[in-house]
């Protein structure tokens, strides 16, 4: 039996303060074993670099996915063929830099295989996911029964869909994009865990993790506005998953929706 920790969407600064400030010790405490995390709007809000995405990995991430801004930090598509940790959507064109999946390889455990995917309902007219992603889970087969799969989308409808659709052929199947925690976490009948969206690491008072005001502002004139990261309220949206390796199947999953008071009091 192992235990992952799947992060929702890091948000700027204030999400990536909590992951180095809090990850080492609630990994401990909870006797995680891995940990993945969506990182695509790390830097500034947007993006991801080189520096930020090192900074992850040094507090303690293994594997880091992303989602529709992954190349919105123009070094990112340096840095992702470069670094196989980083996963882009494995829908995206073939000859697009880095891959969409990665067979975690860590001291004294089974591989662990993590693959990205995005939807395309509200999203880049990317190839169809349904497809792309069998084509991915073949690809790992030979290495392990215990598959993450990251679906970036902004449709409950399509994120549901897919997790039926691989329902008892994957581990896990798990939203991101939308930055707003969902509660329908769940082991599907086959042994597949599911929640339409982890939810958002970073600044909670906000819309969707940026200033409140801006947005509002060009809800009401339509005119463009510059948004900025918030900072208050700061908190780890999180699943955390119990697997059985030798088949691949979910035991159980919990949310995690946490400030930093409350990371700060759990370390006792």
């Amino acid at each position: 039996m192992i235990k992952i920790l799947f992060i929702g969407d890091i948000v700027g600064k204030p999400g990536r303060d909590l992951i180095k400030i809090y990850l080492p010790g609630f990994v401990k405490r909870h006797s995680i074993d891995l940990v993945i995390a969506n990182v695509e709007n790390s830097a500034g809000g947007k993006g991801v670099t080189r520096n930020v995405a090192d900074t992850l990995l040094d507090a303690g991430v293994d594997v880091m996915t992303s989602g529709n801004h992954i190349w919105d930090k123009k070094e990112a598509l340096e840095y992702i063929a470069l670094e196989p940790r980083l996963l882009r959507p494995a829908n995206y064109p073939s000859d697009t830099p880095g891959k969409g999946s990665y067979v975690l390889r860590k001291k004294e455990l089974e591989p662990v295989a993590v693959i990205n995917i995005m939807g395309r309902i509200f999203m880049n007219p990317l190839d169809n996911p349904f497809e792309i992603i069998k084509k991915e889970i073949k690809g790992v087969q030979n290495d392990t029964q215990t598959i993450i799969v990251d679906i970036h989308g902004e449709a409950t409808s399509e994120k549901q869909a897919m997790g039926w659709y691989l329902d008892g052929s994957v581990t896990a199947v798990l939203g991101t994009h939308t930055h707003v925690q969902t509660a329908d976490e769940r082991v599907l009948p086959k042994g597949t865990a599911f929640i339409t969206d982890v939810g958002m690491t970073g600044p909670h008072d906000s819309i969707i993790g940026v200033e409140t005001a801006p947005v509002i502002k060009r809800f009401i004139n339509g005119l463009p506005s510059r948004f900025e990261v918030a900072r208050n309220n700061p908190r780890l949206n999180a699943v955390i998953i119990s697997i059985e390796t030798t088949t691949g199947r979910a035991q159980d999953i919990q949310r995690v929706n946490l400030s930093d008071k409350d990371l700060e009091e759990s370390k006792g």
